[in-house]
């Protein structure tokens, strides 16, 4: 498929050599726990072991949905444009995290105002315009790896985004749209029923495009998913780390992994939400959370938080002492 760029192998004698590193560092093996294998992983995603902190970036795409017709969300369809204007002004949280942590932000208006399709009735858009939606993904993760960022962290905005997310899952995994359409903005039981029954019309009412996975983001997506979607695949293409947020971003994560298998080496989850279509996708990927708070924020401010966690543990591997540097008994 010309839309996806190849992605290059990991390179499993980085990991190995990471983690003889840590072998020898001053303190009992295995004793940094997740932290060692974490950086290992790294370590094959870059292709050497010589590792320092990444520059780090949160991308947030913002949509508008169809699904928001369906009354699935706590909020009205106006809140994703209000957001946008206030991750213009600095005041999201996601504003906040990443002031304070150094971290890069890009905010992407993926499709506000003029939003997708209602998916109960058809597909939420089309190929093309999922196409373009990756593609540009794809060419904004280009410019961030040209300017240095090796850790890009994912985020969103978009109300109705957990119903498009619930019903890539169900689609992908799959699964039954019950076991995980979650409470996203915090809906009643009624919304809660209602928005499974959204996802189980949607399901049906395009079951002829699920087995592609670009038709099934088409079908039952977001435009601000298409877009990470590509971030995702063309962050790996260059040999950076994927650093998933919630449920929203891990569904597009899903995507890019069906797209192109190679990425999934290349992602980290930053954390696990409450939703309950997010366990199932990271078990799908295999992939462990370092965060478990019960954030459900979206925005990438999981990632975020994650980010100087990542970059610690790349820290201990580049400037931690061995035994022989520091004359300490190894035995």
């Amino acid at each position: 498929m010309g839309l996806i760029p190849a992605i290059p192998p990991v390179d499993e004698a980085a990991r190995r050599e990471a983690q003889a590193r840590f072998e020898v560092k001053t303190k009992p093996r295995g004793s940094l726990g997740e932290l060692e294998p974490l950086v290992a992983r790294i370590a094959a995603a870059r292709g050497t072991a010589d590792l320092q902190p990444l520059e780090a970036a949160i991308v947030v795409a913002a949509g508008d949905h169809g699904y928001a017709e369906e009354d699935v969300s706590a909020y009205p369809q106006a809140v994703t444009r209000q957001m946008l204007a206030n991750f213009a002004a600095g005041g999201a949280a996601i504003n906040v995290l990443t002031r304070r942590l150094g971290i890069r932000l890009a905010v992407v208006d993926a499709g506000v105002g003029a939003g997708t399709e209602n998916a109960t009735r058809g597909p939420a858009m089309s190929r093309a315009r999922a196409k373009e939606g990756v593609a540009a993904g794809i060419s904004l993760a280009g410019e961030l790896a040209a300017e240095g960022i090796g850790l890009v962290g994912l985020g969103e905005m978009g109300i109705g985004n957990t119903t498009a997310a619930s019903a890539l899952a169900a689609a992908l995994l799959p699964a039954d749209p019950a076991a995980v359409v979650g409470r996203g903005t915090g809906i009643d039981d009624e919304t809660l029923e209602r928005k499974i029954d959204v996802v189980t019309r949607a399901l049906a009412g395009n079951e002829d495009a699920l087995a592609d996975p670009l038709s099934a983001l088409a079908a039952l997506g977001g435009f601000e998913l298409c877009v990470l979607v590509g971030v995702s695949v063309g962050t790996a293409a260059h040999a950076g780390v994927v650093l998933l947020d919630g449920f929203v971003s891990s569904a597009a994560a899903l995507v890019a992994a069906r797209l192109a298998p190679g990425s999934v080496e290349r992602m980290i989850a930053s954390h696990r939400s409450p939703e309950p279509g997010h366990a199932a996708i990271l078990a799908e990927l295999g992939l462990t959370p370092l965060l478990d708070l019960g954030l459900r924020l979206g925005e990438g401010t999981g990632a975020a938080l994650a980010v100087p966690l990542v970059n610690s543990a790349l820290a201990l591997l580049a400037e931690m002492a061995t035994f022989a540097e520091a004359r300490v008994s190894e035995h």
